[in-house]
């Protein structure tokens, strides 16, 4: 097995960016296509455990748009092979001082392009 062949790791770094992208403007059409649509997919987040693509889905619909820029630091992205890839990354928000964001994401290749399949996110004391 490959670690972080150069053309995948390329691939899922775009991928990342157009989630972090995504996030911070609150572009909900994207962020749902992101995340694989599948009653296995999970997403831990700060205040919420979001079993399925359907909880995920209300769970972004029904969010703030307020607050949601950050500035991300340390982020770590590793790929296996040519279909799986974890990222990792801290993040920082001026509405949290003295909080650190924890972000992590499992990445799978699907015929339709890479998706989400795990996430969890936390914060924590800095």
């Amino acid at each position: 097995m490959v670690v972080d062949d150069f053309a995948v790791k390329a691939e899922v770094e775009a991928a990342f960016r157009a989630y972090e992208t995504a996030l911070t403007e609150n572009d909900v059409p994207v962020l749902e296509a992101l995340f694989r649509d599948d009653p296995r997919t999970i997403r831990y987040g700060g205040g919420e455990n979001l079993y399925g693509m359907d909880a995920i889905r209300a769970f972004r619909r029904a969010r703030s748009p307020v607050g949601l820029e950050r500035t991300l630091s340390e982020t770590v992205i590793t790929t296996y092979g040519r279909d799986f890839a974890t990222a990792m990354t801290l993040f920082f928000r001026e509405s949290a001082p003295g909080r650190i964001g924890r972000q992590s994401q499992t990445w799978v290749r699907f015929p339709e392009g890479w998706r989400v399949v795990a996430a969890h996110v936390s914060l924590i004391d800095g």
